[in-house]
């Protein structure tokens, strides 16, 4: 399969579709309200907590314009203990299409999928959850996210017209920009954060795979009740 090459981009891209899971929600109410401030007409689609934390933060106003759960987006309910909520081809149609090919605008019309803009995501706490004392191979397996390194990868790669945030310290510059920009973001913060979102998502794989390299089988078994074990 040949890859598909991009020629043709835009450089300040308007954010009027925004994808966000968060675990760690520091700074979320002032960014929210503000992104509503700068991008009056924006959509946010969101999933479990963070749906529930945007929605209190709006109230039931605001809410009912601007947010949307990602399971009545994609038509999909979510995977009990919330392991599948945004794995979805309409996600990733979203995520992934280039504003200047045609079969990607057909798609998204075909599919009434919208394309996404800005993609706020940070990821389960994995490091935080490793450093505690005695915690077993459960703990830690149970904190690997997976939808969460999905959508900055996606995003990421597709920074020719997506943003994708993974730190809250950027929440205040990028709120500026939109402000003053009449709610559009260059391509030059999308590429910086692009470079973000990769060292962010390769930190995370490395802090997975140092933890486990140091599991051995016996330890694991010990956490669980294992049947037909020899």
């Amino acid at each position: 399969m040949a890859l598909n090459v991009v020629n043709e981009i835009d450089d300040r891209v308007a954010v009027r579709h925004v994808l966000m899971s968060v675990s760690d929600k520091s700074g979320l109410d002032t960014f929210v309200t503000g992104l509503i401030r700068a991008c009056p007409g924006v959509k946010i689609f969101s999933t479990g907590g963070t749906f529930t934390a945007v929605r209190q933060m709006l109230g039931p106003v605001l809410a009912r314009q601007h947010l949307v759960a990602v399971s009545d987006y994609t038509g999909q309910p979510e995977m009990q203990g919330g392991l599948v909520k945004t794995l979805d081809f309409k996600i990733y149609l979203g995520l992934l299409s280039e504003t200047y090919n045609a079969a990607h605008q057909k798609d998204l019309e075909r599919t009434q999928a919208v394309a996404i803009d800005l993609v706020v995501v940070n990821l389960y706490p994995f490091k935080q959850t490793v450093a505690r004392p005695g915690v077993t191979p459960e703990e830690a397996r149970t904190n690997i996210d997976i939808g969460g390194p999905c959508m900055v990868r996606a995003s990421a790669k597709n920074f020719l017209r997506v943003a994708s945030v993974t730190d809250p310290a950027d929440y205040a510059a990028l709120l500026g920009e939109l402000d003053a920009r009449h709610g559009t973001l260059g391509l030059a913060t999308r590429l910086g954060l692009m470079k973000k979102a990769f060292a962010h998502t390769a930190q995370y794989d490395t802090a997975i795979a140092a933890f486990f390299a140091g599991i051995a089988p016996e330890t694991a078994r010990s956490a669980y009740t294992v049947h037909g074990a020899p």
